[in-house]
């Protein structure tokens, strides 16, 4: 019967076509060898500036990324012969189907429809094949640029807040769930001063512009301003964290966080009280930050205001009122007498106390979600970011919409800018950090594994552009903080 011979036909075509294949795969591996070879032959022939382990590495990849494509291309090859005789049988079934012949406009469709169906097997076996060499090949980019240099371990519960001194010596401060805040020495990772002197957790740090004051916010509805004075020990050598780092990620069990004191932060000197204490707020006061000069500080608070406070008398000066929930986050301008706040109302307030006769207020309203931070940089920019997954750059003088939008793939919680090459930093809720730059651009992401990087949530960013050791840090829900080395003129070279 014409069924049953072209049935036949097909099968047989069939057949010759995974012979073809299989001899073209075998094909493909008995000449990898030698075609490597004649690679690597033509490399060491060209004058480089790579060292060979860097070369054989790329050497490598490009090899595997050469022959996926040559795979891909003899599958697509016939992917096409299939598409063919799909549509010769399509015709052939449609003469015979009730005897009379269909019309074009049928035909056309079910062949569109069986051609867009092996268009979309042939772009998922595509994905699937090369997604894994471009994601190596990216690891090992950003493990190049972005080294984890050490981890801070002391506390015994969740850090939330993270900040670098503006004064010498430049230390480490942390901001923690466990009453506490500690000061760190960068070199050495040994604490260096424990605060204890709120009754609630520790939400935020900030330290004085041009003393060595700290200014922490606290669940216990104030706000401390509180003295130190510490002394550097002598830096002791530490192992690569990046020999360590070849592993795949995995997933981590609360059994892998750190224990107790870690490294033994009840050793360092206490303080048990502050210099003053703000208390007007109603709720939780869960962000504090320096006005420019340091005369003056405002707080963010779970009552839905914000205050601002003379800091040599602890009086409050104004109450900024206006959000319609509880406030997230505030911070000041670096050389401006501005302030801006966030909240979980979806906005981000900015209040200009520049003319001491107006103090006036903008509203920028673009995320769906509770805004989580906001932040200046230097210039007229605002940077957001929010539980909507969203980082929106603002134009101080054109609020209506943003000049750039960055969407992720988790919630982004206090964000930081590297002031000096404009480089913002978004730690998320799924424990990983991203690079952007101010136009959207993603840089780089800071490498996770099985040894290092951040077990929990990441809670906060902070740059330090000066320190020549680290210059980027970051803590999270894992109770520990960690310093990085982000080799940003390789970071902008890549880009």
């Amino acid at each position: 019967m014409p069924t049953e011979s072209g049935s036949c036909a097909t099968a047989r075509q069939a057949k010759q076509k995974r012979k073809s294949h299989s001899l073209s795969i075998r094909r493909t591996n008995s000449s990898e060898q030698e075609r490597t070879g004649l690679q690597r032959e033509m490399l060491e022939g060209q004058d480089t500036k790579l060292p060979s382990s860097v070369r054989n590495t790329l050497l490598e990849l490009f090899g595997q990324i050469e022959r996926e494509f040559e795979n891909l291309y003899i599958e697509n090859l016939e992917l096409r012969r299939e598409i063919d005789t799909l549509n010769e049988r399509l015709a052939v079934e449609g003469q015979t189907i009730d005897g009379a012949e269909l019309s074009k406009g049928q035909l056309k469709t079910k062949a569109s429809h069986s051609t867009s169906q092996l268009s979309q097997k042939l772009k998922t076996t595509y994905k699937a094949s090369t997604s894994k060499i471009v994601s190596s090949f990216k690891t090992t980019t950003s493990r190049a640029i972005c080294q984890l240099v050490k981890e801070y371990v002391g506390h015994r519960d969740g850090i939330w807040d993270v900040s670098v001194t503006k004064t010498q010596p430049v230390v480490l401060g942390t901001a923690s769930a466990d009453h506490t805040a500690l000061l760190w020495s960068i070199e050495t990772g040994k604490c260096l001063v424990k605060y204890v002197g709120h009754v609630g957790s520790v939400n935020s740090i900030k330290f004085h512009p041009t003393e060595q004051v700290a200014l922490t916010a606290s669940g216990d509805q104030t706000a401390h301003i509180w003295r130190f004075m510490v002394q550097l020990p002598m830096p002791q050598p530490t192992a690569d964290c990046n020999q360590m780092s070849g592993e795949d990620e995995i997933e981590f069990s609360d059994k892998d966080e750190p224990d107790g004191d870690g490294d033994g932060s009840s050793d360092c000197p206490t303080i048990r009280a502050p210099l003053t204490s703000l208390k007007s707020h109603q709720g939780v006061v869960i962000a504090a930050d320096w006005l420019v000069g340091g005369k003056q500080a405002v707080t963010a608070s779970w009552d839905r205001t914000a205050n601002l406070y003379d800091v040599e008398t602890s009086e409050l000066v104004h109450s900024l009122t206006g959000h319609d929930q509880e406030l997230t986050h505030c911070c000041t301008h670096p050389t401006q007498r501005l302030v801006v706040t966030s909240s979980r109302d979806t906005t981000f307030r900015l209040w200009d106390f520049r003319d001491p006769s107006i103090h006036s207020v903008n509203v920028f309203q673009g995320h769906t979600d509770t805004v989580t931070s906001a932040v200046f940089t230097v210039g007229d920019n605002v940077v957001s970011g929010s539980d909507d997954r969203t980082v929106k750059v603002w134009d101080l003088k054109n609020m209506r919409s943003p000049i750039a939008t960055i969407r992720t793939d988790s919630a982004v919680n206090r964000i930081n800018v590297c002031v000096g090459q404009r480089i913002i930093a978004l730690p998320h809720d799924n424990r990983q950090v991203r690079l952007f730059d101010m136009s959207g651009v993603r840089l780089a992401r800071l490498p996770r594994s099985n040894r290092q990087g951040h077990r929990r949530m990441v809670c906060c960013t902070a740059w330090s552009e000066d320190h020549p050791i680290c210059n980027l840090f970051t803590c999270g829900f894992d109770r520990q903080a960690i310093g990085w080395n982000i080799n940003i003129p390789a970071l902008l070279q890549e880009k």
